[in-house]
């Protein structure tokens, strides 16, 4: 191999190693999620936002980074990424507070988005076409080991150091990904890039955030309240100002007329769909493990396995399956798993034990491993070559925003469902607060008062805030399976346009 050939792979080290660690942070946390509760006195809505922070910031850029990555250098663009990643992790570990992880967690997000959309195009630059296969398999590889890997190192972190332990492991990582971009990358740019829309970008996410909000606020407040709906009101005004923007604007941030083939739209729908139904699976389940059935957190990550491996075993049957039946059929065969296994987790009792969760998780994941490949795939067939990037990370960019809403949306319903249900009668004002504020706070109420009765009402209450977000989830899917069947032409009526091929190797990558 020659110096330039093992430079390209030295290259592809560097951004597999970052790629690894952006993925492990993202579901690690999840198990995290009761113990930031307990010891960073954080309510339901604080780990709503300290979820979604990181996934709306990382959402509302991905575009934007990689049209400033083309326009002003993509290894300046990567290498600032890095660095803020770098630093928001370096944060993380040190506030104590959390208004200051939400803080941490929207400085990650943003070094987040340059990363995720850079490294692709710095892999299309420094790699020949004849190696791209070869180097494109390592990147997917690196950004689907965070699943499985996530939760299981993030628990064991929280089982032997302090909770700032899962940001810990991304300073290392980060800084020798830094140096070695610095070193080895080369500067690359395009010529013809546009400026980026950044009137768009501020109108977009800031009705998104504020949609946000007032999904995480409504619960505690009420839809009465005005700053619920004024700033709600607010976030759908900026929303409809974005999209008359961007029908006027000669390069905008987003081309809507992508959404007017139905192929696009159809496989965007339910692939948003079912993100917004895992992620608020995501935000529930860890708490479900360690509040109610006592388990740690690395048990809990432990716990995840049989969604994460049902996911993964269904996933190489995708491809197979779009080819044989179409994209349309595969999604609907797809919602029907994940549809059942969300009912029968809607089941659960304070008294059930892990075998039921464990066998709902499984049916859920095998699903969800069938709708992404074909979403993307009948997504991605719409475009033509030239539209491959620009397409695809709009689905990125709606799938990531689905989730982001998934965790405020199913998260403000099991906290809606638990304080409704559970019973703070002949508590002291104080101590009911705290119960009724989150589960972590019902468990240490309850064990400082050796209450029993009490901790059987909170794990009840929980477990019926819980069954509440996974009806709803099924619902969502519902919906996801009624629009593929709606929007997606039948097999044959409808040929791909440009890219069939390109697309069905890109999904099976």
């Amino acid at each position: 191999m020659t110096s330039l050939g093992r430079r390209r792979w030295w290259v592809l080290g560097a951004l597999v190693v970052i790629l690894l660690a952006v993925g492990l942070d993202l579901t690690a946390l999840n198990v995290a999620l009761p113990t930031l509760s307990a010891q960073l006195d954080a309510g339901t809505s604080a780990l709503q936002w300290i979820v979604a922070s990181y996934t709306l910031v990382s959402a509302t850029l991905l575009i934007p980074a990689g049209l400033i990555g083309d326009r002003y250098g993509r290894k300046m663009t990567l290498l600032a990424g890095l660095a803020l990643f770098l630093a928001g992790s370096l944060l993380a570990t040190l506030v104590s507070s959390p208004a200051g992880l939400i803080t941490a967690r929207t400085l990650m997000g943003v070094g987040s988005a340059a990363i995720t959309t850079l490294a692709m195009s710095v892999l299309l630059v420094v790699f020949p076409p004849e190696e791209r296969p070869k180097a494109l398999g390592a990147w997917a590889a690196a950004s689907f080991l965070g699943l499985p890997l996530g939760p299981i190192i993030g628990g064991y972190l929280l089982d032997h150091f302090w909770w700032g332990s899962i940001f810990l492991i991304n300073i290392p990582v980060s800084a020798v990904a830094l140096v070695l971009g610095l070193i080895l990358i080369p500067e690359s740019r395009s010529s013809s890039a546009p400026r980026p829309d950044f009137a768009g970008l501020l109108l977009s996410t800031g009705g998104l955030v504020a949609l946000v909000y007032g999904t995480i606020q409504e619960d505690e407040y009420g839809w009465s309240s005005p700053g619920v709906w004024g700033v709600m009101a607010a976030g759908a005004i900026m929303l409809v100002a974005f999209v008359a923007w961007t029908r006027r604007v000669v390069h905008p941030l987003v081309d809507l007329r992508l959404f007017a083939d139905r192929r696009f739209t159809g496989g965007v729908l339910p692939a948003t769909l079912l993100t917004f139904a895992m992620f608020g699976v995501l935000f529930v389940v860890p708490q479900y493990f360690q509040a109610v059935l006592g388990t740690t957190p690395m048990g809990s990550g432990l716990r995840l396995l049989p969604l994460i491996g049902g996911l993964i075993a269904s996933s190489r049957l995708g491809a197979p399956l779009v080819t044989r039946i179409g994209p349309r059929l595969t999604i609907v065969a797809g919602t029907l798993p994940v549809i059942a296994g969300m009912l029968l987790g809607a089941t659960t009792t304070a008294a059930s034990g892990y075998g039921l969760a464990a066998a709902w998780l499984t049916v859920a994941g095998l699903g969800m491993g069938l709708i992404l490949p074909a979403s993307m795939n009948a997504a991605m067939s719409a475009l033509s070559a030239e539209q491959a990037g620009v397409g695809s990370a709009v689905l990125m960019t709606v799938r990531l925003v689905g989730g982001a809403f998934g965790a405020a949306v199913l998260g403000s319903l099991l906290s809606s469902g638990y304080r409704g249900r559970v019973d703070v009668t002949g508590l002291p004002p104080a101590a009911a607060h705290t119960v009724r504020d989150r589960v972590g706070g019902g468990i240490a109420v309850a064990g400082r008062l050796h209450e029993a009765r009490l901790l059987h009402a909170v794990r009840a209450a929980f477990t019926h805030g819980m069954d509440l977000t996974l009806l709803a989830g099924a619902g969502i899917m519902v919906i996801a399976a009624l629009l593929a069947l709606i929007l997606l032409p039948r097999r044959g009526a409808d040929e791909p346009a440009g890219n069939g091929q390109s697309t069905h190797e890109y999904v099976s990558a």
